[in-house]
């Protein structure tokens, strides 16, 4: 299948996205077709990267290279990881005309993005997401930042990156709990768009789950077309791009309660996010019976625990409750969810008190 190019345009920046196999022993003449020029750039390289890629990408680029290895996990996705950046940069003299890239999952993107928007008030920043969770969901629309103790990625900003490259390829050293990650957003994305792509998915889902050309290059750039267009609508999250956070409050919360641990990881907790917003609209009559069911035995085809009390137990509820409280949707005392009506439409800023939060909640740990 030859390599799919999609361009972002947003009010701030257009930039391209390029999707297929191999395609980073293409990156020299990819940045040199799209005038993105630099005597410096910072490589910010997942330590999980096979040697193997990155020698690649080495090679491929021309100008000076400094290569920094980060071991990307949530406790480290924090400002502390950032000032390292900051300091390797300051360090060789980096100037606004030079480059960071990015070369892991969403959370070196995120934190690489991140670094390279505050380093003298932004450089140039390629983002190549190497997992698909990242390929089809961070690195598009130019979200960046860090999790502290109050929860996650509460300090950042956006910042659309000059370009992202989606090799393929990368995804087969991947272990199967990190396809199934990224099928999470993928099957989100089908779920706030319309019934025709979750249909597709529904079809084709083993096929995507074991990496099947051309099925897994059209998922991916589906899934990449949806939140394009979302986000060349409201970039900057004021109103429609709140969709994209379908099941992320519940997610968010979830992870947070468990402390980032490796027990839940990011796209794990998006899956047991839409669960529960799925049952939470459903027990609140505003989705349909045939379509959550249509949702729910998808997901269960996964094979993975959706069960709350298999991760918590009663004592954790007010945890959760507290993190979904301090979720940077919420403008009120209500806690703020995004809900689904029927597959392909979703209901924006329904309020819900925090004791209906946690009856639900409840009810979950019980079953």
């Amino acid at each position: 299948m030859k390599k799919i190019k999609l361009n972002v345009k947003t009010k701030s920046k257009t930039y391209p996205i390029i999707i297929g196999k191999n395609v980073i022993t293409q990156i020299s003449s990819i940045l040199k077709s799209n005038n993105i020029n630099f005597e410096k750039t910072l490589i910010i390289v997942d330590t999980k990267i096979p040697k193997k890629k990155l020698n690649i990408l080495k090679k491929k680029i021309f100008s000076k290279k400094i290569i920094l290895f980060f071991n990307a996990s949530e406790k480290n996705k924090n400002l502390k990881s950032v000032n390292l950046i900051l300091n390797k940069l300051f360090k060789f003299n980096f100037n606004r005309n030079d480059c960071i890239i990015s070369f892991g999952g969403g959370i070196v993107g995120d934190v690489s993005g991140f670094a390279a928007s505050i380093f003298k008030r932004g450089l140039k920043f390629v983002n190549i997401p190497t997992t698909l969770l990242s390929q089809v969901d961070s690195s598009i629309g130019g979200k960046t930042g860090v999790n502290n103790k109050y929860g996650k990625n509460l300090i950042g900003s956006f910042t659309q990156p000059d370009l992202v490259v989606s090799d393929v390829s990368i995804l087969n050293s991947l272990p199967k709990r990190e396809i199934i990650c990224g099928y999470g957003e993928i099957l989100k994305h089908s779920i706030i768009s319309d019934k025709k792509k979750f249909n597709y998915l529904k079809k084709n889902c083993f096929k995507i789950l074991n990496l099947k050309s051309p099925f897994i290059e059209k998922a991916i750039a589906d899934s990449c077309m949806i939140k394009r267009k979302i986000v060349q609508k409201d970039e900057k999250e004021k109103n429609l791009r709140k969709i994209l956070n379908l099941g992320h409050t519940f997610a968010h919360a979830y992870e947070a309660t468990l402390t980032y641990s490796k027990k839940l990881n990011h796209g794990e907790a998006v899956i047991l996010g839409i669960v529960s917003a799925a049952k939470f609209s459903f027990i609140n009559n505003i989705l349909i019976k045939k379509d959550f069911e249509k949702i729910i035995n998808h997901i269960n085809n996964l094979k993975i625990p959706t069960n709350l009390n298999f991760y918590f137990k009663k004592k954790d509820i007010n945890s959760i409750i507290k993190y979904m409280k301090s979720d940077k949707k919420n403008n009120s005392s209500q806690i703020n969810l995004i809900l689904i009506k029927k597959i392909g439409k979703t209901i924006l800023d329904l309020r819900y008190d925090q004791s209906k939060i946690k009856k639900f909640l409840i009810n979950e740990l019980i079953y």
